[in-house]
Protein backbone atom coordinates (compact mmCIF):
# COMPACT_ATOMS: atom_id res chain seq x y z
CA UNK A 1 0.00 0.00 0.00
CA UNK A 2 1.11 3.13 -0.97
CA UNK A 3 2.06 6.09 1.79
CA UNK A 4 -0.36 8.80 0.84
CA UNK A 5 -2.74 6.09 0.61
CA UNK A 6 -2.31 4.97 4.31
CA UNK A 7 -1.83 8.37 5.42
CA UNK A 8 -5.09 9.18 3.89
CA UNK A 9 -7.16 5.67 5.24
CA UNK A 10 -6.01 6.56 8.83
CA UNK A 11 -7.07 10.15 8.82
CA UNK A 12 -10.42 9.73 7.37
CA UNK A 13 -10.89 6.58 9.73
CA UNK A 14 -9.68 8.79 12.80
CA UNK A 15 -11.76 11.99 11.57
CA UNK A 16 -14.80 9.73 11.01
CA UNK A 17 -14.43 7.90 14.16
CA UNK A 18 -13.64 11.14 16.54
CA UNK A 19 -16.75 13.04 14.29
CA UNK A 20 -18.75 10.01 15.24
CA UNK A 21 -17.91 10.44 18.97
CA UNK A 22 -18.27 13.92 18.89
CA UNK A 23 -22.01 14.10 17.55
CA UNK A 24 -23.31 11.46 19.93
CA UNK A 25 -22.12 13.61 23.03
CA UNK A 26 -23.17 17.11 20.84
CA UNK A 27 -26.46 15.29 20.28
CA UNK A 28 -27.06 14.12 23.85
CA UNK A 29 -26.05 17.64 25.32
CA UNK A 30 -28.39 19.32 23.06
CA UNK A 31 -31.01 16.99 23.84
CA UNK A 32 -30.74 17.36 27.46
CA UNK A 33 -30.12 21.30 27.52
CA UNK A 34 -33.66 20.98 25.77
CA UNK A 35 -35.04 19.19 28.28
CA UNK A 36 -34.00 20.92 31.30
CA UNK A 37 -35.99 24.16 29.25
CA UNK A 38 -39.09 21.84 28.97
CA UNK A 39 -38.54 21.16 32.82
CA UNK A 40 -38.25 24.58 33.82
CA UNK A 41 -41.63 25.45 31.66
CA UNK A 42 -43.17 22.71 33.61
CA UNK A 43 -41.95 24.34 36.49
CA UNK A 44 -43.19 27.65 36.10
CA UNK A 45 -46.83 25.95 35.46
CA UNK A 46 -46.56 24.11 39.06
CA UNK A 47 -46.08 27.53 40.59
CA UNK A 48 -48.69 29.02 38.74
CA UNK A 49 -50.57 26.41 40.39
CA UNK A 50 -49.72 26.20 43.56
CA UNK A 51 -50.47 29.92 43.84
CA UNK A 52 -53.50 30.27 42.01
CA UNK A 53 -54.66 27.15 44.69
CA UNK A 54 -52.97 28.96 47.72
CA UNK A 55 -54.48 32.11 47.16
CA UNK A 56 -58.05 31.20 45.83
CA UNK A 57 -58.54 28.18 47.66
CA UNK A 58 -60.01 26.40 44.66
CA UNK A 59 -58.29 24.63 41.77
CA UNK A 60 -57.67 26.90 38.55
CA UNK A 61 -59.55 26.94 35.47
CA UNK A 62 -58.08 24.17 33.13
CA UNK A 63 -58.10 25.02 29.44
CA UNK A 64 -57.03 23.17 26.22
CA UNK A 65 -53.91 23.77 24.68
CA UNK A 66 -51.63 23.09 22.06
CA UNK A 67 -48.63 22.42 23.57
CA UNK A 68 -49.59 21.78 27.37
CA UNK A 69 -52.54 19.78 29.29
CA UNK A 70 -53.20 20.22 33.26
CA UNK A 71 -55.30 17.54 34.97
CA UNK A 72 -55.92 17.03 38.65
CA UNK A 73 -57.34 13.85 40.22
CA UNK A 74 -58.13 13.43 44.30
CA UNK A 75 -55.14 11.53 46.07
CA UNK A 76 -54.35 10.78 49.29
CA UNK A 77 -51.61 12.91 51.39
CA UNK A 78 -48.38 11.28 51.32
CA UNK A 79 -48.90 9.26 48.46
CA UNK A 80 -47.89 11.82 46.04
CA UNK A 81 -43.78 11.86 44.64
CA UNK A 82 -42.78 14.76 42.97
CA UNK A 83 -40.83 14.39 39.81
CA UNK A 84 -40.52 14.79 36.86
CA UNK A 85 -40.98 12.13 33.63
CA UNK A 86 -40.99 11.18 29.90
CA UNK A 87 -45.05 10.36 29.05
CA UNK A 88 -46.96 10.94 25.79
CA UNK A 89 -48.97 13.89 25.18
CA UNK A 90 -52.95 13.51 23.61
CA UNK A 91 -53.35 15.43 21.02
CA UNK A 92 -57.23 16.69 20.32
CA UNK A 93 -57.24 16.25 16.58
CA UNK A 94 -58.51 18.99 13.62
CA UNK A 95 -61.91 17.10 12.65
CA UNK A 96 -61.24 17.55 9.21
CA UNK A 97 -58.10 15.48 9.60
CA UNK A 98 -59.65 13.15 11.62
CA UNK A 99 -59.83 10.21 9.01
CA UNK A 100 -55.84 10.18 9.66
CA UNK A 101 -56.20 9.20 13.46
CA UNK A 102 -57.24 5.98 15.45
CA UNK A 103 -60.46 6.66 16.68
CA UNK A 104 -60.21 10.68 16.29
CA UNK A 105 -57.08 10.29 18.94
CA UNK A 106 -53.25 11.16 18.09
CA UNK A 107 -50.66 10.83 20.72
CA UNK A 108 -47.38 12.15 20.57
CA UNK A 109 -43.97 12.60 22.41
CA UNK A 110 -44.12 14.90 25.99
CA UNK A 111 -42.90 15.52 28.91
CA UNK A 112 -44.64 15.63 32.04
CA UNK A 113 -44.29 16.84 35.74
CA UNK A 114 -46.48 15.03 39.04
CA UNK A 115 -46.83 17.29 41.98
CA UNK A 116 -49.43 17.82 44.38
CA UNK A 117 -52.32 20.81 46.14
CA UNK A 118 -54.24 21.55 48.48
CA UNK A 119 -57.67 23.58 47.67
CA UNK A 120 -61.22 23.62 49.52
CA UNK A 121 -59.52 21.10 52.01
CA UNK A 122 -58.99 18.07 49.27
CA UNK A 123 -56.08 17.00 47.97
CA UNK A 124 -55.12 16.33 44.80
CA UNK A 125 -52.74 15.00 42.54
CA UNK A 126 -51.65 17.24 39.01
CA UNK A 127 -49.88 15.91 36.47
CA UNK A 128 -48.77 18.78 33.98
CA UNK A 129 -48.09 17.55 30.26
CA UNK A 130 -45.99 19.48 27.90
CA UNK A 131 -45.43 18.13 24.35
CA UNK A 132 -41.98 18.00 23.12
CA UNK A 133 -42.32 17.44 19.42
CA UNK A 134 -40.77 21.00 18.90
CA UNK A 135 -37.97 20.14 20.86
CA UNK A 136 -37.27 16.78 18.95
CA UNK A 137 -37.80 17.90 15.58
CA UNK A 138 -35.55 20.86 16.60
CA UNK A 139 -32.73 18.11 18.18
CA UNK A 140 -33.29 16.54 14.51
CA UNK A 141 -32.95 19.68 12.53
CA UNK A 142 -29.63 20.22 14.53
CA UNK A 143 -28.26 16.71 13.94
CA UNK A 144 -28.47 16.42 10.12
CA UNK A 145 -27.13 20.06 10.12
CA UNK A 146 -23.87 18.24 12.24
CA UNK A 147 -23.62 15.01 10.07
CA UNK A 148 -23.97 17.34 6.88
CA UNK A 149 -20.82 19.24 8.80
CA UNK A 150 -19.09 15.99 9.07
CA UNK A 151 -19.61 14.90 5.67
CA UNK A 152 -18.33 18.44 4.59
CA UNK A 153 -15.41 18.09 6.34
CA UNK A 154 -14.55 14.94 5.77
CA UNK A 155 -14.47 15.53 1.99
CA UNK A 156 -12.69 18.70 2.41
CA UNK A 157 -10.13 16.88 4.03
CA UNK A 158 -9.99 14.00 1.34
CA UNK A 159 -9.83 16.34 -1.44
CA UNK A 160 -7.22 18.59 0.73
CA UNK A 161 -4.66 15.57 1.39
CA UNK A 162 -5.46 14.32 -2.39
CA UNK A 163 -4.48 17.40 -4.02
CA UNK A 164 -1.76 18.93 -1.56
CA UNK A 165 -0.14 16.00 -0.70
CA UNK A 166 0.26 14.89 -3.91
CA UNK A 167 2.01 18.14 -4.88
CA UNK A 168 4.00 17.58 -1.51
CA UNK A 169 5.53 14.57 -2.53
CA UNK A 170 5.98 15.03 -6.24
CA UNK A 171 9.89 15.97 -5.98
CA UNK A 172 9.68 12.21 -3.75
CA UNK A 173 8.58 10.71 -7.20
CA UNK A 174 10.44 12.34 -9.56
CA UNK A 175 13.55 11.44 -7.75
CA UNK A 176 11.71 7.80 -7.84
CA UNK A 177 12.05 7.98 -11.39
CA UNK A 178 15.31 9.25 -11.76
CA UNK A 179 16.65 6.28 -9.54
CA UNK A 180 14.54 3.80 -11.42
CA UNK A 181 16.33 5.25 -15.21
CA UNK A 182 19.82 5.41 -13.40
CA UNK A 183 22.64 3.29 -14.98
CA UNK A 184 25.85 3.27 -13.23
CA UNK A 185 27.62 2.99 -16.78
CA UNK A 186 25.55 6.00 -18.04
CA UNK A 187 27.47 9.75 -18.13
CA UNK A 188 24.03 11.04 -16.49
CA UNK A 189 24.39 12.32 -13.45
CA UNK A 190 20.95 12.19 -10.89
CA UNK A 191 19.53 16.06 -11.14
CA UNK A 192 18.99 18.24 -8.23
CA UNK A 193 15.26 18.70 -7.29
CA UNK A 194 14.03 21.95 -6.45
CA UNK A 195 12.14 21.74 -3.57
CA UNK A 196 11.25 23.67 -0.23
CA UNK A 197 10.81 20.49 2.11
CA UNK A 198 14.25 20.05 4.27
CA UNK A 199 13.70 15.65 4.23
CA UNK A 200 13.28 15.97 0.36
CA UNK A 201 15.86 18.04 -0.10
CA UNK A 202 18.25 15.61 2.39
CA UNK A 203 17.32 12.67 0.13
CA UNK A 204 18.26 14.40 -2.81
CA UNK A 205 21.24 15.59 -1.21
CA UNK A 206 22.22 11.80 -0.04
CA UNK A 207 21.07 9.90 -3.51
CA UNK A 208 22.76 12.59 -5.95
CA UNK A 209 26.03 11.95 -3.36
CA UNK A 210 25.61 8.26 -3.30
CA UNK A 211 25.35 8.14 -7.03
CA UNK A 212 28.75 10.27 -7.83
CA UNK A 213 30.66 7.91 -5.56
CA UNK A 214 28.86 4.28 -7.05
CA UNK A 215 30.37 6.13 -10.07
CA UNK A 216 33.64 6.72 -9.38
CA UNK A 217 33.94 3.44 -7.82
CA UNK A 218 32.24 2.23 -10.93
CA UNK A 219 34.99 3.94 -13.71
CA UNK A 220 37.92 2.98 -11.07
CA UNK A 221 36.66 -0.81 -11.49
CA UNK A 222 36.19 -0.80 -14.84
CA UNK A 223 39.82 0.81 -15.43
CA UNK A 224 41.22 -2.09 -13.42
CA UNK A 225 39.30 -4.50 -15.14
CA UNK A 226 40.45 -3.04 -18.78
CA UNK A 227 43.92 -2.67 -17.42
CA UNK A 228 44.53 -5.87 -15.68
CA UNK A 229 42.93 -7.84 -19.04
CA UNK A 230 45.27 -5.46 -21.38
CA UNK A 231 48.35 -6.39 -19.11
CA UNK A 232 47.28 -9.96 -18.50
CA UNK A 233 47.94 -10.41 -22.55
CA UNK A 234 51.53 -10.27 -22.71
CA UNK A 235 52.40 -12.03 -19.61
CA UNK A 236 50.02 -14.92 -21.15
CA UNK A 237 51.58 -14.70 -24.33
CA UNK A 238 54.96 -15.45 -23.20
CA UNK A 239 54.40 -18.39 -21.34
CA UNK A 240 52.61 -19.85 -24.58
CA UNK A 241 55.99 -19.27 -26.34
CA UNK A 242 58.46 -20.70 -23.70
CA UNK A 243 56.11 -23.48 -23.28
CA UNK A 244 55.94 -24.47 -27.14
CA UNK A 245 60.25 -23.71 -27.46
CA UNK A 246 60.15 -26.03 -23.88
CA UNK A 247 58.29 -28.94 -26.18
CA UNK A 248 60.98 -28.39 -28.92
CA UNK A 249 63.90 -29.32 -26.73
CA UNK A 250 63.26 -32.80 -26.62
CA UNK A 251 61.34 -35.50 -25.19
CA UNK A 252 60.27 -35.80 -21.09
CA UNK A 253 59.18 -37.95 -18.91
CA UNK A 254 55.72 -38.90 -18.15
CA UNK A 255 55.59 -36.88 -15.04
CA UNK A 256 56.98 -33.72 -17.23
CA UNK A 257 54.60 -34.63 -19.52
CA UNK A 258 51.35 -34.45 -17.62
CA UNK A 259 52.97 -31.25 -15.66
CA UNK A 260 53.55 -29.34 -19.19
CA UNK A 261 49.95 -30.72 -19.77
CA UNK A 262 48.71 -29.49 -16.84
CA UNK A 263 50.37 -25.56 -17.22
CA UNK A 264 48.22 -25.78 -20.69
CA UNK A 265 45.34 -26.03 -19.43
CA UNK A 266 46.09 -23.30 -17.08
CA UNK A 267 47.14 -21.46 -19.23
CA UNK A 268 44.37 -21.59 -21.68
CA UNK A 269 41.75 -21.03 -18.79
CA UNK A 270 43.40 -17.76 -18.26
CA UNK A 271 43.27 -16.97 -21.59
CA UNK A 272 39.52 -17.68 -21.89
CA UNK A 273 38.67 -15.65 -18.61
CA UNK A 274 41.30 -12.82 -19.79
CA UNK A 275 39.39 -12.79 -22.97
CA UNK A 276 36.15 -12.86 -21.24
CA UNK A 277 36.20 -10.04 -18.75
CA UNK A 278 37.70 -7.76 -22.06
CA UNK A 279 34.38 -8.76 -23.78
CA UNK A 280 32.37 -8.22 -20.99
CA UNK A 281 34.15 -4.65 -20.70
CA UNK A 282 33.23 -3.96 -24.10
CA UNK A 283 29.51 -5.32 -24.07
CA UNK A 284 28.87 -3.17 -20.66
CA UNK A 285 30.40 -0.10 -22.48
CA UNK A 286 28.53 -0.34 -25.22
CA UNK A 287 31.43 -0.58 -27.75
CA UNK A 288 29.56 -2.74 -29.71
CA UNK A 289 27.17 -1.36 -31.94
CA UNK A 290 27.39 -3.20 -35.09
CA UNK A 291 23.57 -3.71 -35.47
CA UNK A 292 22.20 -5.43 -38.95
CA UNK A 293 19.08 -7.33 -39.70
CA UNK A 294 20.28 -11.12 -38.98
CA UNK A 295 18.16 -14.40 -39.74
CA UNK A 296 18.44 -16.21 -36.76
CA UNK A 297 17.17 -19.48 -38.49
CA UNK A 298 19.71 -19.53 -40.41
CA UNK A 299 22.59 -18.41 -37.71
CA UNK A 300 21.24 -21.66 -35.18
CA UNK A 301 22.06 -23.72 -38.09
CA UNK A 302 25.24 -22.87 -38.58
CA UNK A 303 26.38 -23.33 -35.07
CA UNK A 304 24.45 -26.74 -35.04
CA UNK A 305 26.75 -27.54 -37.74
CA UNK A 306 29.94 -26.22 -36.04
CA UNK A 307 29.20 -28.27 -32.83
CA UNK A 308 28.26 -31.32 -35.06
CA UNK A 309 31.63 -33.26 -33.64
CA UNK A 310 31.22 -32.63 -30.29
CA UNK A 311 27.16 -33.75 -30.24
CA UNK A 312 28.88 -36.86 -31.38
CA UNK A 313 31.71 -37.48 -29.04
CA UNK A 314 29.11 -36.94 -25.91
CA UNK A 315 26.07 -39.15 -28.03
CA UNK A 316 23.91 -36.08 -27.49
CA UNK A 317 20.37 -36.14 -29.27
CA UNK A 318 19.52 -32.74 -30.76
CA UNK A 319 16.08 -31.41 -31.77
CA UNK A 320 16.03 -28.46 -33.72
CA UNK A 321 12.16 -26.46 -34.11
CA UNK A 322 13.10 -23.21 -36.09
CA UNK A 323 10.70 -20.53 -37.73
CA UNK A 324 12.17 -17.92 -40.08
CA UNK A 325 12.56 -15.13 -37.45
CA UNK A 326 15.05 -11.74 -39.02
CA UNK A 327 16.24 -9.37 -36.02
CA UNK A 328 17.89 -6.43 -36.47
CA UNK A 329 20.60 -6.80 -33.99
CA UNK A 330 24.36 -7.18 -33.55
CA UNK A 331 25.68 -10.19 -35.20
CA UNK A 332 29.23 -10.28 -33.31
CA UNK A 333 26.71 -10.16 -29.99
CA UNK A 334 24.25 -12.65 -30.95
CA UNK A 335 26.71 -15.13 -31.87
CA UNK A 336 28.40 -15.12 -28.40
CA UNK A 337 25.12 -15.73 -27.21
CA UNK A 338 24.41 -18.57 -29.02
CA UNK A 339 27.69 -20.19 -28.83
CA UNK A 340 27.76 -19.40 -24.76
CA UNK A 341 24.05 -20.70 -24.19
CA UNK A 342 24.65 -24.13 -26.82
CA UNK A 343 27.88 -24.56 -25.45
CA UNK A 344 26.75 -24.05 -21.58
CA UNK A 345 23.88 -26.78 -23.03
CA UNK A 346 26.65 -29.32 -24.22
CA UNK A 347 28.95 -28.70 -20.97
CA UNK A 348 26.43 -29.69 -18.20
CA UNK A 349 24.60 -32.26 -20.16
CA UNK A 350 25.04 -36.12 -19.64
CA UNK A 351 26.47 -38.78 -22.25
CA UNK A 352 23.44 -39.77 -24.32
CA UNK A 353 21.52 -36.80 -23.16
CA UNK A 354 19.27 -34.21 -25.06
CA UNK A 355 19.41 -30.62 -26.11
CA UNK A 356 16.07 -28.76 -27.54
CA UNK A 357 16.34 -25.63 -29.48
CA UNK A 358 13.01 -23.83 -30.23
CA UNK A 359 12.98 -20.57 -32.77
CA UNK A 360 9.54 -18.69 -33.02
CA UNK A 361 8.57 -15.24 -33.80
CA UNK A 362 8.63 -13.88 -29.96
CA UNK A 363 11.47 -16.35 -28.49
CA UNK A 364 14.65 -18.39 -28.37
CA UNK A 365 14.40 -21.62 -25.79
CA UNK A 366 17.48 -23.62 -25.19
CA UNK A 367 16.70 -27.07 -22.85
CA UNK A 368 18.92 -29.41 -22.22
CA UNK A 369 19.24 -32.90 -19.64
CA UNK A 370 22.12 -33.35 -17.08
CA UNK A 371 22.02 -32.54 -13.14
CA UNK A 372 18.39 -33.37 -12.15
CA UNK A 373 18.09 -30.50 -9.58
CA UNK A 374 17.28 -27.35 -10.65
CA UNK A 375 19.94 -24.30 -10.33
CA UNK A 376 19.85 -21.36 -8.08
CA UNK A 377 17.94 -18.77 -10.18
CA UNK A 378 19.07 -15.85 -8.27
CA UNK A 379 23.11 -17.05 -8.81
CA UNK A 380 23.22 -18.43 -12.10
CA UNK A 381 24.10 -14.82 -13.31
CA UNK A 382 26.34 -13.77 -10.97
CA UNK A 383 30.01 -13.20 -12.01
CA UNK A 384 32.35 -16.08 -11.71
CA UNK A 385 29.76 -17.76 -10.46
CA UNK A 386 29.53 -21.86 -11.75
CA UNK A 387 28.74 -25.63 -10.67
CA UNK A 388 31.32 -27.57 -8.58
CA UNK A 389 32.31 -29.59 -11.38
CA UNK A 390 32.16 -26.91 -14.16
CA UNK A 391 35.66 -26.33 -15.57
CA UNK A 392 34.65 -23.07 -16.81
CA UNK A 393 35.48 -19.57 -16.15
CA UNK A 394 31.94 -18.84 -14.44
CA UNK A 395 31.17 -15.56 -16.81
CA UNK A 396 29.70 -17.43 -19.71
CA UNK A 397 26.06 -16.70 -17.99
CA UNK A 398 26.78 -13.59 -17.49
CA UNK A 399 28.24 -12.33 -20.79
CA UNK A 400 24.85 -13.90 -22.08
CA UNK A 401 22.94 -11.59 -19.72
CA UNK A 402 24.84 -8.36 -20.87
CA UNK A 403 24.32 -9.23 -24.13
CA UNK A 404 20.37 -10.13 -23.48
CA UNK A 405 20.53 -6.57 -21.75
CA UNK A 406 22.19 -4.64 -24.37
CA UNK A 407 20.43 -5.82 -27.11
CA UNK A 408 17.05 -5.04 -25.30
CA UNK A 409 16.25 -9.08 -24.77
CA UNK A 410 15.61 -10.82 -21.68
CA UNK A 411 16.90 -13.40 -20.59
CA UNK A 412 15.30 -16.09 -17.96
CA UNK A 413 15.99 -19.39 -16.13
CA UNK A 414 13.67 -22.55 -15.06
CA UNK A 415 13.46 -25.79 -14.61
CA UNK A 416 10.79 -27.96 -15.89
CA UNK A 417 10.31 -31.83 -16.22
CA UNK A 418 14.18 -32.96 -16.38
CA UNK A 419 15.45 -30.20 -18.52
CA UNK A 420 17.35 -27.25 -17.82
CA UNK A 421 15.37 -24.26 -19.97
CA UNK A 422 17.08 -20.99 -21.16
CA UNK A 423 14.25 -18.55 -22.42
CA UNK A 424 15.73 -15.49 -24.81
CA UNK A 425 12.50 -12.86 -25.76
CA UNK A 426 12.86 -10.39 -27.96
Amino acid sequence: MRLLARYNRVTLVTTVVVMLITGFIYYVAINLILIRDVDKDLEVEENEVLAYAKQNDRLPQVFESNDQQISFYRATPETVRRHFLDTLYKVTPNPAHRRHHHNGERYESGRGLITSVSAAGQFYKVLIVKSTVETEDLVQIIFFITIGVILLLLLTLFLINRLLLNRLWQPFHTLLKELRIFNVADNKDIPRIETSIDEFKELNHAVTSMSSRVKNDYKDLKTFTENASHELLTPIAVINSKLDSLLQTGDFSQRQSKLLNDLYGSVSRLTRLNQSMLLLVKIENRLVEDRQTVNLKTAIEELIIQFEEIFHDKELIVECRLTDKGLHTSPYLFDILLNNLVGNAIRHNCLGGNIVILLDKEKLTIKNTGDKNPLQSEHIFTRFHKSSGSDGSGLGLTISKQICENLGFKLSYLFEDIYHTFIVIF
